[in-house]
C-alpha cells in the first residue's frame, strides 16, 4: 500500500490532484490507516495514470467518468468506448475550426495595422474590435 504522496508520484500527479480526483469521485483510496491516512494500491495508481493519459488525449473529467463507468459495465463493449472517443474527436475538430477562424481574424487585424507608430487612438485593431463589440 502506498501513501498519497507515493501514489501521486508514481502516477506523476500531485497529491492535490489526487485529492481532487477523489472529490470528483474518479478514485477512492483502497484503505485508510488507523490514524486516517489514505492508502492506495497499484490498481489506484493504474487508474490515476489512465485518468492522466485520457486528459492528455483531450478527454474532460466528465468524459473520463463516462469511460470509467463503461469499463465497469460487464455488458459494455469496445464500441461503447469508441463512441465516446468519436464524440470527443468531433468536439476537438470543432474547436480547431473555431481556433483557425480566430487565427484568420487576427491575421486580418494584424495586416490592417501596418504602422507601428500610429497613435493608439487611431489603431485599426482597436477600432475593429470596438465596431464588432457594438454589433454584438
Amino acid at each position: 500500500m502506498l501513501t498519497i504522496g507515493k501514489a501521486a508520484a508514481q502516477a506523476r500527479v500531485t497529491p492535490d490532484t489526487l485529492r481532487y480526483y477523489e472529490r470528483e469521485g474518479l478514485i477512492q483510496p483502497a484503505d485508510k490507516t488507523a490514524s486516517g491516512y489514505r492508502l492506495y494500491d497499484h490498481e489506484q495508481v493504474r487508474r490515476l495514470k489512465f485518468i492522466r493519459q485520457a486528459q492528455e488525449c483531450g478527454f474532460a473529467l466528465a468524459d473520463i467518468r463516462t469511460l470509467l463507468a463503461v469499463r465497469a459495465q460487464p455488458a459494455a463493449c469496445c464500441g461503447d468506448v469508441r463512441q465516446v472517443a468519436i464524440e470527443k474527436k468531433l468536439q476537438i475538430e470543432g474547436k480547431i475550426r473555431t481556433m483557425k477562424a480566430m487565427s484568420r481574424a487576427l491575421d486580418s487585424l494584424i495586416a490592417d495595422c501596418a504602422s507601428e507608430t500610429m497613435p493608439v487612438g487611431d489603431c485599426p485593431i482597436l477600432a475593429a474590435l470596438d465596431k464588432a463589440a457594438a454589433r454584438a
